[in-house]
């Protein structure tokens, strides 16, 4: 395989019984991704168990708790790579309960898969993880009608479900949906075509993944430099170095280049980017590398380097969409603290206007508080300014958390600049 091939990462969704981890499951195992003795363990547990064939959905359900009662809890992450891409898999739960799962494992994923059964169509869940994907910006959508089996294979059915979901994702926003017919148990269409389908003429799962546009979002907006660590050796070989080490979390940085700092604003050039203990002219995201600036000014830990004229704005009123992770409810009034990149601010919750109602995109106005999976608007004060980008620009810096600042659990997932209109009944992105 070529080092240069591209990698993907995407998420798998669907509610329970939907056959979400035996789609997984079967794709590793078709693919040739399983190793040998992985195998030879699911097909011991599934003959120990009275199975005909070997349980495919074990290879990814690793959770004790996952085996016995049947359903994905944890997000389980899966690495593998054909001959035409490398992948990183977020193989995510399906059941209500665990909907925050599903946000972080979809959080940086590239597409998503959204299972269906063919006998049950568009369920509730189903709408719910259709809009944690459109909250969460991912770019491509499959939708993968699965049980094709149990229907007879029988195109009608294909065809109803997937244009009751595509009614839904339009008013989503999601507009790249590819729909593909499969039985995960029997392997159709999952990376060998179906021959018990020749209705449909598209592409099988695996093929689809291999040939997705990969987007080069990280590259292609401004540069975002959140600083995380300040190098200052004093050593009698580098007396004078000071250098500025972090992750760029978007677009390229060059030697020479006019930059901001905030939230102070202060401005100066950049002298030298060292990467891997090797000086470079030009560096990008996600590239992990050393700034130096030509002007000895205050940087600090959890500063934000970008572009001069291209630098987002700094502000202590956020607007977000938020999804509530944690069992305790989030309330108004409530003091947290807000992780954006390297920086950490304490911050009070203000209002929280609108909680979404995931049957029908209608918002139910001033809920007070937001429970575990809910998904909201708030709107929070800042201690100190913050240089957010809007998430729509941004996934990466237009992303935070807020911490419980008594424990350091964490609360919530937000996307600054939210994605409720204000008005009853109606929800855009």
């Amino acid at each position: 395989m070529d080092d240069t091939t591209t990698l993907l990462r995407f998420a798998t969704a669907g509610s329970v019984d939907d056959g979400k981890s035996t789609l997984v499951g079967r794709l590793l195992h078709d693919s040739k991704s399983v190793l040998a003795d992985q195998l030879e363990a699911v097909e011991r547990v599934s003959a120990d168990r009275g199975q005909d064939a070997p349980d495919l959905a074990l290879l990814t359900d690793g959770l004790r708790a996952e085996r016995e009662q049947g359903i994905t809890i944890d997000v389980a992450y899966r690495y593998f790579a054909t001959a035409r891409r490398r992948f990183i898999l977020a193989d995510t739960p399906g059941h209500v309960q665990y909907t925050r799962n599903m946000v972080t494992g979809a959080s940086t994923a590239d597409l998503a898969v959204v299972l269906v059964d063919a006998r049950n169509g568009v369920i509730e869940q189903t709408r719910r993880h259709a809009a944690v994907a459109a909250l969460l910006r991912v770019p491509h959508v499959v939708l993968a009608v699965n049980k094709m089996d149990l229907v007879g294979y029988d195109e009608g059915v294909f065809a109803a479900v997937t244009a009751e979901f595509g009614a839904y994702a339009a008013d989503l926003g999601l507009h790249d949906v590819t729909a593909i017919p499969i039985s995960a148990l029997a392997g159709d269409n999952v990376v060998e075509p179906s021959a018990n389908m020749d209705w449909y003429g598209g592409p099988t799962v695996l093929e689809h993944l291999e040939t997705v546009p990969v987007s080069d979002e990280l590259t292609a907006g401004p540069a975002r430099f959140p600083v995380q660590y300040v190098i200052r050796p004093q050593t009698a070989e580098h007396p004078d170095y000071r250098g500025y080490a972090g992750q760029i979390a978007s677009g390229v940085l060059r030697v020479g280049e006019a930059v901001t700092v905030l939230p102070s604003g202060r401005t100066s050039v950049i002298d030298g980017i060292d990467a891997l203990g090797e000086s470079v002219d030009t560096a990008w995201s996600p590239q992990s590398v050393t700034l130096r600036l030509k002007d000895d000014i205050d940087v600090s830990r959890g500063d934000l380097i970008a572009p001069d004229g291209a630098a987002p704005a700094t502000t202590q009123d956020v607007d977000a969409t938020v999804c509530h992770v944690a069992d305790r409810p989030l309330t108004v009034g409530q003091r947290v603290l807000l992780k954006h990149t390297t920086r950490t601010v304490k911050a009070i919750v203000r209002e929280i206007p609108s909680r979404l109602t995931l049957a029908d995109l209608s918002q139910h106005l001033d809920p007070g508080r937001l429970a575990a999976n809910d998904i909201g608007r708030v709107v929070l004060r800042t201690g100190e300014p913050l240089a957010l980008d809007a998430y729509a620009d941004s996934r990466r810096t237009g992303s935070f958390l807020l911490i419980d600042p008594s424990d350091g659990t964490t609360l919530t997932a937000g996307m600054a600049g939210g994605a409720f209109t204000g008005h009853e009944n109606e929800w855009t992105l």
